[in-house]
């Protein structure tokens, strides 16, 4: 679980959603973005913070975040395809249905 207060930022120059905790980057998710479709490309978490929930929480707000901009997502991101597989109810639909069968979803 998350023990200290983490916050979800995009860093748009820098094409990456990034969770801080306690004012230092905990880890990130680079993305691309090509017309209305996000590509999640890769996810980390510093080892330090690991366990902690902090990649889920920033999964969640990135994917929230493509939704309120009406993005699809492409999760090429093996981390950002499991949380999308293990949430399908939330975030499923953002998958368009051609790749789904591609990222096994």
């Amino acid at each position: 679980m998350i023990s200290r207060m983490a916050t979800v930022r995009n860093e748009e120059q820098q094409h990456r959603f990034e969770i801080v905790v306690d004012g230092k980057v905990a880890g990130f998710a680079e993305y691309h973005d090509r017309g209305n479709r996000r590509t999640f490309v890769h996810t980390v978490i510093d080892d330090a913070y690991e366990g902690q929930g902090l990649g889920s929480q920033l999964a969640r707000s990135a994917l929230d975040d493509a939704r309120a901009d009406g993005r699809d997502v492409v999760p090429v991101c093996e981390f950002v395809r499991g949380y999308i597989a293990r949430h399908r109810d939330e975030y499923l639909d953002l998958v368009p249905e051609a790749d789904r069968e591609k990222f096994d979803l």
